[in-house]
C-alpha cells in the first residue's frame, strides 16, 4: 500500500502563540512514531518555517504570501492549504490551530482548542476582528470531517456556538510537560529582581481579555498593602499592555511584567512560586494549572468548568470577577498552603495528563479519518 500524507497546516506557528504551539511541538514528533506508515508535510507561513523545522517530522513547505499578522494566516489558510493539499496528493489535512480551509474538499480534521471568541467577544475595537475569526472558526469546524478539541468544557463550548454535532467531536486531553528542575534559578531570576523575603504568585498568558489579568490586579489591589505578594505575570511583548493599568492601580512594587521568558526562566519561576493563580474566565484547557500542579504549586484558579475539569481537587477556586472575594482567595492560599500529602496528590492528579496519551488518541483520530477519507 501506498504511503498515506498529512498536510499539517501550520500557517500560524510564529513561535509566540503559546499553547497552541505547545500542542504541535509535543503532538508531532509522537505522531511520526505512532503513524510509521504517514508521510508528514507542514505548510508554515514565512514566520514560522526556521521554528517549525526543529521539530516536524518531515518536509516543510512555506507560503511566502503568510506572515505573523493573522490576516494572512487566514487568508493562506482559507486560499492556500486546499489548493496545496490538492497539488501534493495529500489524503488528509489537519489543522491543529483552530481553523483551516473553509470549504469540503480534501478530507479534513481539525483541532478547535475552544470557542473563546464567542465566549468573550472582546470589546469594541476588538469585535470586527474576533467576529471574522470566530466565522473562520465556525465554517472550518462545519465543514471538516472530525473536529478534535481539549477538553469536555470546550467540546460544549464548540457544539453551542459553533454549530457542531455532538458526534463530530473528539476530546483529546492536553498533556503536560515533565519538571526540568534548573540548578541555579537564582541567576535565571536575577534579570527579574524579585523583592527578598515577600511570597511569589505566578500567571502565565497572553493578554487577551478571556485571560482576565485585569481582574487578577484588581484582586492583588483589594489586599492591604502590607500583605500583597510579589506577583509576576509573564507572557506577552513588551511595553506589556497591563503596564498602564499597575501603575493606575498602584502596584508598581507589587508586580512584576517580564514579558516573555524562557523555557529555563519559566522552571526557574515554577520553583520560586508559592501559588500559581489562574484567573482566566474561560481556557479550551489550562495548561499552566496542570503544569504548576505537577511540579507542587499550589493552584488557584477560577471557578469555571473547564478549570475544575484540569484541577480537580487538586487546586482551589474562586470567583475572579469578584475583586475582593479572589484577593482574599489569594490572601488564604499563601498563608494556609497545602502540606506533603495534598503536593503529592496534585502531582498525582496533574501526572494523569501526558503527551504520549494525548498523542495516541489523536494518532487514533487521524487514523480513523483517514481510512473514512479513501472510502469516501
Amino acid at each position: 500500500m501506498a504511503a498515506r500524507r498529512i498536510l499539517v497546516d501550520l500557517l500560524g506557528f510564529t513561535g509566540s502563540r503559546g499553547g497552541t504551539e505547545t500542542y504541535v511541538r509535543e503532538l508531532l514528533p509522537r505522531l511520526a512514531v505512532l503513524l510509521p506508515e504517514v508521510r508528514f508535510a507542514a505548510l508554515t507561513g514565512r514566520a514560522g518555517t526556521e521554528r517549525v523545522e526543529t521539530f516536524f517530522p518531515g518536509r516543510v513547505r512555506t507560503l511566502r504570501v503568510v506572515g505573523a499578522d493573522p490576516a494572512t494566516w487566514a487568508l493562506g489558510a482559507v486560499a492556500g492549504t486546499e489548493l496545496i493539499a490538492r497539488r501534493e496528493g495529500a489524503d488528509l489535512v489537519w489543522a491543529p490551530a483552530n481553523f483551516g480551509p473553509v470549504f469540503r474538499g480534501v478530507p479534513r480534521v481539525v483541532t478547535v482548542h475552544d470557542a473563546i471568541y464567542d465566549e468573550v467577544p472582546g470589546g469594541l475595537a476588538q469585535r470586527a476582528q474576533r467576529g471574522v475569526t470566530s466565522w473562520l472558526m465556525r465554517r472550518s469546524a462545519q465543514t471538516a470531517d472530525r473536529v478534535l478539541t481539549v477538553s469536555h468544557a470546550a467540546a460544549d463550548s464548540i457544539r453551542r456556538n459553533l454549530g457542531v454535532d455532538e458526534d463530530r467531536i473528539a476530546v483529546v486531553h492536553n498533556g503536560s510537560a515533565d519538571p526540568r528542575p534548573v540548578d541555579d534559578s537564582a541567576a535565571l531570576l536575577e534579570p527579574l529582581a524579585l523583592p527578598p523575603g515577600r511570597p511569589v504568585v505566578l500567571s502565565v498568558g497572553n493578554r487577551m481579555p478571556h485571560k482576565n489579568f485585569s481582574g487578577l490586579l484588581a484582586a492583588l489591589a483589594s489586599l492591604p498593602p502590607a500583605s500583597r505578594p510579589v506577583t509576576v505575570i509573564a507572557g506577552s511583548r513588551l511595553p506589556d499592555p497591563l503596564a498602564d493599568d499597575v501603575v493606575r492601580r498602584g502596584l508598581e512594587g507589587d508586580v512584576i511584567l517580564p514579558g516573555w521568558v524562557s523555557d529555563a526562566q519559566l522552571e526557574a519561576l515554577f520553583q520560586a512560586a508559592d501559588l500559581y493563580v489562574c484567573p482566566s474566565l474561560v481556557e479550551g484547557f489550562g495548561l499552566p494549572v496542570v503544569d504548576a500542579l505537577r511540579r507542587s504549586v499550589p493552584v488557584l484558579a477560577n471557578d469555571v468548568p473547564v478549570l475544575r475539569e484540569v484541577g480537580g481537587d487538586a487546586a482551589r477556586y474562586a470567583d475572579a470577577t469578584d475583586a475582593t472575594a479572589f484577593g482574599a482567595a489569594i490572601a488564604a492560599a499563601l498563608t494556609s498552603p497545602p502540606d506533603a500529602a495534598a503536593r503529592e496528590a496534585a502531582r498525582a492528579w496533574a501526572s494523569r495528563f501526558t503527551w504520549d496519551d494525548a498523542a495516541e488518541a489523536t494518532a487514533a483520530e487521524l487514523d480513523r479519518t483517514l481510512a473514512f477519507g479513501r472510502r469516501r
